[in-house]
């Protein structure tokens, strides 16, 4: 009996849990639908003119393209970055963690309006010519978001036993280039995938930096719905609209993260090596 509560009291908080994150987007996915909502607990009209409308904007669509653009650049910048420092830092220079570790705490310490004021000064005074172009906000972006990649990344290779594999591959005569191209990603895929998904996701919701470096000159899916909301009530709709379609887009990302990584183990076997090893669950 003891276990039998046990079991339901978990079985009823997580269902708790699930219905406190899962109302508030249900709430919105009926508002999208709703032509009149009044006092009633359901919308007293439903419709779909507003995905038609929503869709049928030419400017949200663009506003859209290029927050997705923007997020995967940010992110293809941050791998390209993160991965390589963070090998080099574990298996030729520890001295250098430290650093590292500091400047990933920065986005953390500092407010991002704090952040976005500091690289609008710094890049006036030696850039001019980047203000206001996708590139300051590409560079803030991965600025902010790379902490999200370095712990998971550093955290993968410590759970991978990264020197020793480094040890093993420099005895079989493998390049540094080949060493992390072919032995340490494979094993690291997981924090990889995970940390990517979070860098994706900051940058896709940013909005200080952007309003900051760049304002309407660049304008994301933030700004477009801080817009709507400024600029008129009748319009609430889409706005609805374009939050379900922003939660479905990350949603989905998480569930190719979970997709991809379901069948990767990360295994250490006796004598400190470390390999990834694929298993049909």
């Amino acid at each position: 009996m003891v276990q039998l509560a046990g079991k339901i009291g978990r079985w009823a908080f997580l269902l708790l849990v699930l219905l406190y994150f899962a109302i508030p987007m249900i709430a919105v996915l009926f508002y999208s639908f709703s032509g009149r909502w009044t006092s009633n607990v359901l919308p007293d009209i439903w419709t779909t003119s507003h995905w038609g409308e929503a869709f049928a904007d030419e400017r949200l669509r663009a506003a859209f393209v290029r927050t997705v653009l923007m997020a995967f650049a940010v992110l293809i910048l941050d791998v390209l970055i993160v991965v390589p420092a963070v090998y080099w830092q574990r298996v030729r220079n520890p001295r250098i963690r430290i650093l590292a570790e500091l400047s990933a705490a920065i986005p953390f310490v500092l407010p991002f309006i704090i952040i976005a004021f500091g690289i609008l000064k710094f890049t006036g005074r030696i850039a001019p010519e980047m203000l206001g172009t996708p590139w300051i906000i590409l560079f803030g972006h991965a600025a902010i978001a790379f902490p999200f990649l370095y712990w998971a990344v550093d955290g993968a290779m410590s759970a991978a036993h990264v020197v020793r594999l480094n040890e093993a591959a420099m005895t079989c005569g493998a390049s540094p280039f080949q060493i992390l191209r072919h032995v340490v990603i494979p094993n690291i895929t997981a924090g990889l995938a995970a940390g990517g998904m979070l860098v994706f996701a900051t940058s896709f919701g940013e909005f200080a930096l952007v309003q900051i470096l760049a304002g309407a000159r660049f304008e994301n899916v933030s700004l477009y719905s801080l817009d709507l909301l400024n600029n008129t009530t009748s319009q609430v709709e889409k706005l609805a609209v374009l939050t379900i379609v922003m939660f479905l887009v990350l949603f989905a990302i998480s569930i190719g993260v979970v997709y991809v990584n379901r069948n990767r183990v990360s295994l250490a076997v006796p004598g400190g090596r470390a390999m990834a090893a694929e298993k049909d669950l």
